[in-house]
């Protein structure tokens, strides 16, 4: 027994609870003032267990057996406040187990801010998967307005700088008496039914390497060619054009509302770049463009009408039907043709 030890763990301890109990049957010898406010003045003799109810007596003396010190936590309520003490018994004497030494700390405002950093942290977890997800919604609305190279461009330097392709081909349809059946039927079974319609012109369009421009209304604008450039451009936006029809025959068959469209072809030079600083949209302008919107107009429904210099990459693979020298507004006297299946392909679909 050393009484030295005792004050300089008593000093040590300025502040906390300190109890001293007898080694062999850990019963109480002496408390301080904080002891006493949190568990209450232990009578002289009064044993660790009766006033401390909470801690296991047999983990304490295992503990002392094993290492000489004992390290544990318990819950006192005190004035409808629930607190959290530390405790810590150890030997008073390092050669000697006669005197053990109880240090009592309320660490309740350590575990409060713990718990607020937990739940802090799991608010920054659950911030930071909301706005992973909230990236990704973004990155897919740009990737529908704009072709990925494009994005990742845009996405690196903040903007784009405009490309001009030489030698590019644009599919552009139109719907047949659109304005007519948008003014005689619910918005929603319009927007229902242009969902449906340009959705599977989307999947066909990526079946064949075009890029989705943009729809303006009823208007469909596709393009290949870019920005990755392609030899096969032509035949890219002759099959999606032939394609759209065989679609659009197909589906109204089995559908309530009939639909017809004219589509134009059209090749040629074409700039491509984002438009707009706040609401962002990737467009494309030139003669390939304009070429496409102009031929339109001299589809009959259901139809797809190309330039003749688009001939010789066709001819192969599409039936092809002269329609002569028409004049065509921006672009002069011009040879068209009207482009329908191939034999292969209606050898396929059984229809031409």
């Amino acid at each position: 027994m050393s009484i030295t030890a005792i004050n300089q763990q008593l000093l040590r301890a300025i502040g906390v609870g300190i109890a001293v109990v007898r080694g062999d049957d850990l019963r109480f010898l002496f408390s301080n003032a904080p002891f006493a406010e949190w568990f209450g003045k232990p009578e002289v003799g009064a044993s660790l267990q009766e006033v401390l109810p909470d801690i296991d007596v047999d983990e304490v003396r295992t503990a002392m057996e094993q290492t000489g010190r004992y390290n544990g936590e318990i819950s006192v309520k005190l004035k409808r406040r629930t607190l959290v003490i530390a405790l810590a018994i150890s030997s008073a004497d390092a050669e000697a187990s006669d005197l053990l030494v109880v240090e009592c700390q309320n660490i309740t405002r350590i575990r409060e801010l713990e718990s607020m950093i937990d739940s802090y942290s799991s608010m920054v977890e659950r911030n930071t998967r909301e706005l992973e997800r909230e990236k990704e919604r973004v990155e897919r609305l740009l990737l529908n307005l704009m072709p990925r190279t494009v994005y990742e461009e845009f996405k690196t330097f903040g903007v784009v700088t405009p490309q001009l392709y030489d030698s590019v081909s644009v599919v552009m349809l139109d719907f047949v008496n659109f304005t007519k059946f948008s003014a005689n039927h619910d918005p929603t079974v319009t927007l229902g039914e242009l969902n449906d319609i340009f959705t599977a012109f989307d999947r066909i369009a990526e079946q064949f390497g075009c890029e989705r421009i943009k729809t303006i209304g009823d208007a469909y604008l596709a393009v290949a060619g870019m920005p990755e450039p392609s030899p096969d451009h032509m035949r890219a936006v002759a099959n999606c054009a032939v394609r759209f029809i065989r679609y659009l025959e197909r589906r109204n068959q089995s559908h309530q509302y009939k639909w017809e469209a004219r589509i134009g072809l059209g090749t040629g030079s074409a700039v491509g770049s984002v438009v707009g600083i706040q609401k962002y949209v990737y467009d494309v302008f030139g003669s390939a463009v304009n070429l496409a919107a102009r031929l339109q107009a001299f589809a009959n429904p259901m139809c797809v009408v190309a330039p003749d210099s688009m001939k010789e990459y066709l001819v192969e693979e599409f039936h092809l039907d002269d329609l002569g020298k028409q004049e065509v507004r921006s672009f002069g006297e011009m040879r068209l043709m009207r482009v329908s299946p191939g034999i292969e392909l209606t050898r396929k679909t059984g229809r031409f």
